[in-house]
């Protein structure tokens, strides 16, 4: 006979005496066959009448052995705890994994090829927009520059020369002292010296610009790196990395959302509950890795144009405001995105929840503090408490402790305890 295993008190108490009470019979059973056997021995050394005493002896002592089992225990209810459902408004959401990216990353390269003179900043600090961050050594360029400012000169000085000849041709053609080719050849040459002053000028810019590039200056306001080469090592022009500068405030926050969560927002949105199309926002809640809420709002501002057809994901950024600089680029936060509008619902500690075959179910206690099974429909968690969508009426008792000691139709010893309580102890012992 295989023996169930049972989950109440009151079975497991009746198992343990058929336990005994077959023990003591096996018990019985040995001491009797051990009475046999040595009534046998005597037999054979002193006589049949000493034989039949000790093997009456022997029946007597296994039948004071057969004695009426202990009665039972009287049965003891399972102390259990319970609660009310709470009724209060709720905002349903979805939560995401996001992570933080700064508006602006800028790769700060050399603008000119030559040698680093000196570093003037101190690594990971933050610096304005126009502060000088390293010095490029400029003497070449400070001689490249005098150079242009001389050829410029020099063009310049010929053209006022070639327009003091144009005005006098053009004082002597009239009167028929020089000839129309030789007004020409000075006219030409004037418009010549002009474009040659052009260029000249044009090489003294772009002199000057790359004096300016041997100092490298921040080009916004920002956090910056540590400089990834020392003074003394080649810069080459437009290729040379530097450095590299994030800006810090505001600060984006790059999350993916499933394809019903879209949907859902941009019906949301086209029936107005975020306000028009044109000025809908959406607000956006975030929590770092060493909080337990969501203590961070923003809102979003950018989506993709199209989803990821690997994931079925659409990529949007929500941007926050970093003025504290809590803050970091590549930070991983996680993403709670309120849906909808605020609604009245019913919620229970999530540890009161049992799954069963993939169904969700409560123990309810009825008037008479009997277990009643109760298969219920759930929405969404909110501060550690379950939506109960279907299956469950306000003021019913829902216990939230013993479910392993009880079943349907059994009676119980509630302890009513208080939802909000229930929750904070379930959490601290997931914590420890």
């Amino acid at each position: 006979m295989m023996i169930q295993p049972v989950n109440t008190v009151r079975g497991r108490s009746r198992f343990m005496q058929y336990v005994r009470a077959l023990h003591k019979v096996v018990h019985c059973v040995d001491m009797a066959c051990a009475g046999m056997v040595w009534a046998g021995m005597v037999c054979r050394r002193r006589g049949r009448t000493v034989a039949a005493a000790c093997v009456l002896a022997t029946c007597l002592w296994a039948a004071g052995c057969d004695q009426p089992p202990p009665a039972m225990p009287p049965a003891t209810a399972p102390e259990v705890e319970v609660c009310l459902p709470t009724y209060r408004q709720v905002t349903d959401r979805e939560e995401f994994t996001g992570q933080t990216e700064a508006v602006k990353t800028i790769d700060i390269r050399a603008r000119v090829t030559g040698y680093l003179k000196s570093v003037l900043f101190k690594h990971g600090a933050e610096v304005k927009k126009g502060d000088l961050l390293f010095e490029i050594d400029p003497p070449y360029y400070e001689a490249d520059a005098e150079r242009a400012a001389g050829v410029a000169a020099e063009a310049e000085a010929k053209l006022r020369r070639l327009r003091l000849d144009y005005e006098r041709a053009e004082k002597l053609r009239p009167n028929g002292i020089i000839t129309k080719e030789q007004f020409d050849l000075v006219s030409g040459d004037v418009a010549q010296a002009e474009a040659t002053l052009r260029a000249a000028l044009g090489s003294l810019k772009i002199a000057q610009v790359n004096l300016g590039y041997c100092e490298v200056r921040a080009p916004i306001d920002g956090r910056m790196s540590r400089p990834y080469i020392d003074p003394g090592n080649l810069a080459k022009a437009d290729d040379t990395i530097l450095t590299r500068i994030v800006s810090q405030n505001p600060m984006w926050v790059y999350f993916d959302l499933d394809e019903r969560t879209m949907l859902r927002l941009r019906r949301l949105v086209q029936h107005g509950s975020l306000g028009t199309p044109e000025s809908a926002t959406v607000p956006v809640l975030i929590g770092l890795a060493d909080e337990q809420g969501y203590s961070h709002q923003g809102v979003l501002d950018f989506e993709d144009n199209r989803l990821d057809p690997s994931t079925g994901t659409l990529r949007v950024r929500a941007v926050f405001d970093n003025r504290d600089r809590l803050l970091s680029a590549g930070l991983f936060v996680r993403v709670r995105l309120p849906i909808g509008e605020p609604h009245q619902a019913l919620l229970v500690p999530e540890q009161a929840l049992g799954t069963d075959q993939g169904q969700k179910f409560l123990y309810v206690l009825s008037p008479k503090d009997e277990i009643e099974y109760r298969p219920v429909e759930v929405g969404k968690v909110h501060d550690r408490q379950r939506v109960i969508n279907q299956g469950l009426a306000p003021g019913e008792r829902v216990v939230v402790t013993g479910l392993q000691r009880v079943r349907p139709g059994i009676k119980v010893k509630p302890t009513m305890v208080a939802p909000a309580a229930t929750a904070d102890a379930r959490a601290t012992s997931q914590a420890k």
